[in-house]
């Protein structure tokens, strides 16, 4: 049976509580879809200590949420989700429903107790991939919305790997896109693929928007390999490392996304039983992790010269 609530007062519901808040600002991280039944007699929903989802969530926040270490406190709570290839199955307006209900409860609970017991005032980033940026499309258009005093708080919103439409924008009309690497109160937004493609992208929306997660720009200039700052990659040990000269990136405004076209498709992204060959979905953090990682840095920096300077202009 799903319990109604989860508790987050529980530090056992949280996959990342720091132990000291030695920086002046928070990162609030929500990780993708981690959930797959091994046994067909499971419920379509976990529980929230679900032994599956807590081992793919620790593992992905090393690739994804570690990109943010250096910008603020990590925070990163569990969430109950819906099996990962079941969801797939589904029609888009049936996931809608699964995703807008115990998913996002859960993120909705999270969030609200972190606000009002953990942050303590402090600016904060919010970063997901996937599911978890669908769940930060619900919090940006509802919960910021409702609270702007927490809004006025916001560094950024890396909303990655999971679409932003312009009608979502028009929709909420207190959002608005990043225009370069160094705006603040912005979302930043992006869908990775192979210059060719195979089946049809689910995570891509009509109307998509993308940034190019090298020059943190929107215009169609190709950003070479050589300008990344390094992605990373998994060696068979399952190490971490920082390879330089990989992967490249350009905006494409017709099809809103980013293209790769430096890396080996059919070594890295051949397709599988949810997303077709070419579809470079796990890797949008891996691929410009290190990118991210000084671009977060940059606009935290930003954000607190903008507050020193108007709190100056103030007095």
């Amino acid at each position: 049976m799903v319990r109604t609530f989860t508790d987050y007062s529980n530090p056992e519901r949280w996959l990342a509580l720091p132990s000291s808040l030695d920086k002046k600002t928070d990162v609030f991280y929500i990780y993708p879809s981690s959930f797959r039944k091994i046994d067909k007699t499971e419920p379509d929903i976990c529980e929230i200590d679900n032994p599956v989802m807590i081992k793919i969530a620790g593992a992905t926040f090393n690739l994804q949420a570690a990109a943010f270490e250096t910008a603020g406190n990590i925070f990163a709570p569990y969430y109950r989700q819906v099996d990962a290839v079941f969801c797939a199955s589904l029609p888009v307006e049936e996931q809608n429903k699964y995703f807008a209900g115990i998913p996002k409860s859960d993120i909705f609970a999270a969030f609200d107790y972190y606000v009002k017991h953990l942050n303590g005032g402090r600016p904060f980033i919010l970063a997901g991939h996937s599911l978890g940026s669908i769940m930060l499309k619900y919090l940006l258009a509802e919960y910021i919305k409702e609270n702007p005093h927490v809004y006025s708080r916001m560094i950024a919103a890396y909303v990655i790997g999971y679409s932003v439409t312009e009608k979502y924008l028009s929709e909420n009309p207190h959002l608005k896109f990043a225009e370069g690497p160094d705006d603040t109160k912005v979302i930043i937004s992006y869908n990775t693929e192979a210059p060719e493609i195979e089946g049809v992208n689910g995570v891509l929306l009509p109307g998509a928007i993308s940034i190019n997660p090298i020059t943190w720009t929107r215009d169609e200039t190709l950003a070479e390999a050589s300008e990344n700052l390094g992605s990373i990659v998994t060696d068979e040990n399952g190490k971490i490392l920082t390879v330089k000269n990989y992967a490249d990136a350009r905006v494409d405004k017709t099809r809103g996304v980013v293209i790769c076209g430096t890396v080996d498709v059919e070594k890295v992204a051949p397709g599988n039983i949810i997303f077709g060959k070419g579809i470079y979905h796990g890797y949008d953090y891996q691929f410009y992790f290190h990118n991210i990682r000084e671009n977060a840095a940059r606009r935290v920096k930003n954000f607190l010269s903008e507050r020193i300077f108007s709190s100056a202009a103030a007095e």
